[in-house]
């Protein structure tokens, strides 16, 4: 009965959480897109687009394509699978596994979903990539990054302990998704407030997510401990 409260009640968490999350993302980008263009905010938007496009070179060119693919959906989703089964292989259990296909499997959903809603047409101008069906608000590059690299960081930390390695290959794990925020504006395929609301989004599923299921983790350590054993 326990385990079944326990599914029922995590079920009810996340699914709230995601509709929160996208009523939020909604909101926002409905402000910034019929209330926000046309003042200052909309003003900065366009001007920082203008700047990273008067500062395009070769070379900048070839590393933002590199780095784009570290949150595409071909590399996003099969190292989220790679990293569920080796979670799911060197602790023997599937908790932590269902923590990362959680977080961004959310993610998505929510990401599509909110494109579905607000409809922000891309910045207007030379862009370095084929403009997905997607809308512009929010960035999913960014999203997915900050969701997955978040996420591999947070469960070093939970699994392995606040040691000087963890916490250094964490942060670097958290610079990914900057990178990748700024290498979509460099490219030209975002504006910076769909880069920030990305961020936001992914960083909030993400924690809505870690805090659902570390309650879930902490009573299986006190179990395990208990019992002497590690089921």
């Amino acid at each position: 009965m326990d385990l079944k409260l326990n599914k029922r009640t995590i079920a009810l968490r996340l699914i709230g959480g995601a509709i929160a999350l996208w009523g939020l993302l909604s909101i926002l980008g409905v402000l910034i897109k019929r209330f926000l263009t046309t003042g200052g905010v909309g003003t900065w938007d366009h001007g920082v687009e203008l700047w990273f496009v008067a500062h395009r070179t070769g070379s900048l060119n070839t590393l933002t394509s590199y780095v784009d693919h570290l949150a595409n959906t071909s590399s996003v989703i099969p190292l989220t699978i790679v990293i569920a089964l080796i979670l799911r292989w060197r602790l023997g259990r599937w908790h932590e596994s269902w923590v990362i296909l959680t977080v961004m499997i959310g993610e998505v959903s929510v990401f599509l979903v909110v494109t579905l809603t607000v409809h922000r047409p891309r910045p207007s101008v030379a862009q370095l990539d084929q403009s997905p069906p997607t809308s512009s608000y929010p960035s999913g590059h960014t999203a997915a990054a900050m969701a997955l690299y978040g996420c591999i960081a947070l469960l070093l930390i939970w699994i392995y302990g606040r040691s000087w390695k963890t916490v250094v290959l964490a942060f670097f794990l958290f610079c990914i998704p900057i990178v990748v925020a700024l290498s979509r504006l460099y490219r030209g395929m975002h504006y910076p407030t769909d880069v920030i609301a990305g961020g936001l989004g992914g960083g909030i599923w993400l924690w809505i997510v870690i805090a659902t299921f570390l309650p879930m983790r902490e009573k299986m350590a006190r179990g395990e401990k208990s019992s002497g054993a590690i089921k």
